[in-house]
């Protein structure tokens, strides 16, 4: 990374003369097949990154496409750490967590993410202010639209409320909606329950306190848990509409698969926080939301109620780090 600050070098220009100098980003990318996106993210990271000290830590998930080896050439700086295993992400980050070197804060990132200029100084800014331990930017997809990255916490009356009437509707309504879905709320700085994970700076005190994530999530859900956790502890996540990014959003959606895990770990976390019984009423939403799916021809839900309706899927197996 040419051109990449020394670790003594701060961000008191962005942050203005006079205060404590923040210290270097841990930059932790996890990468799975990823080789296509490896360019882009490292060209992007000199800009995002701009006036920071930093340091990029990529931990490969057993990839076959040759991603740590083209990392390393485009970028001799970085730390690469191969797992040799596809261990999910949650695992990743904790791997790319512990091989850092001393840091003030840790950027997750996706590598379809594109950091826009100035975007990390925006979200330290943010950590630095009592009892936040998370920010994340205002994202946008490929095309420039606003992504719905902010979420509220799930209860039994949102996910009803989704399964009857949709997200897209009911996200307008604090009390009904999870996904917060109108737009002029994205256009101020707030504080949010939880946010998706492609891009979250964490803090290394809110690390030290909530961290690492629970692997028993090999994918989804882990973001959520991690930053309900972080609530409980006193770390709000704070959402920075000033700090920007693009999110490629690399298909994950499209893959019936992957949504059926998402559905089913949704519900394996609700349970975990709010017991058998709600997450048992819970669990029959979702179910709810996907049956009508599959019921009006939605053949990805097909997969998903499979799942939901399986019970080996729920058997919650502790992992490393379950909390």
């Amino acid at each position: 990374m040419s051109g990449q600050p020394t670790r003594e070098q701060t961000v008191s220009d962005t942050v203005g003369a006079g205060v404590t100098p923040l210290g270097q980003v841990a930059v932790v990318v996890v990468l799975y097949n990823s080789a296509s996106l490896i360019p882009g993210l490292v060209r992007s990271l000199g800009e995002g990154m701009a006036g920071l000290a930093w340091h990029l830590i990529a931990v490969d998930n057993a990839s076959t496409d040759g991603g740590p080896a083209l990392l390393r050439e485009l970028s001799p700086e970085a730390t690469v750490v191969e797992t040799g295993r596809n261990a999910g992400y949650a695992a990743g980050i904790n791997v790319g967590v512990a091989s850092a070197p001393p840091h003030a804060a840790v950027l997750i990132l996706n590598p379809d993410v594109r950091l826009t200029p100035g975007c990390v100084a925006e979200l330290l800014r943010a950590v630095r202010e009592p009892g936040i331990g998370i920010a994340v930017p205002r994202l946008v997809d490929a095309e420039g639209e606003l992504i719905l990255s902010m979420r509220r916490e799930p209860t039994l009356r949102r996910a009803f409320a989704d399964a009857v009437l949709g997200a897209s509707r009911v996200g307008r309504y604090p009390t009904l909606g999870e996904v917060v879905t109108s737009p002029h709320e994205y256009e101020v700085e707030t504080v949010t329950d939880w946010a998706e994970g492609s891009t979250q700076l964490v803090s290394a005190d809110c690390w030290a306190a909530c961290g690492p994530w629970d692997e028993s999530f090999f994918l989804y859900s882990e973001e959520t848990d991690f930053d309900l956790r972080a609530r409980d502890a006193g770390f709000s996540t704070r959402y920075v509409p000033t700090a920007r990014a693009v999110h490629l959003e690399g298909g994950s959606g499209a893959s019936p698969g992957l949504r059926a895990m998402m559905a089913v770990n949704r519900v394996r976390l609700f349970r975990r926080r709010n017991g058998r019984v709600r997450g048992g009423a819970y669990w029959f939403s979702i179910l709810l939301r996907e049956a009508s799916r599959a019921a009006i021809g939605d053949r990805g839900s097909h997969p998903t109620v499979r799942a939901l309706t399986n019970p080996r899927r729920f058997r919650d197996v502790p992992g490393p780090h379950w909390l």
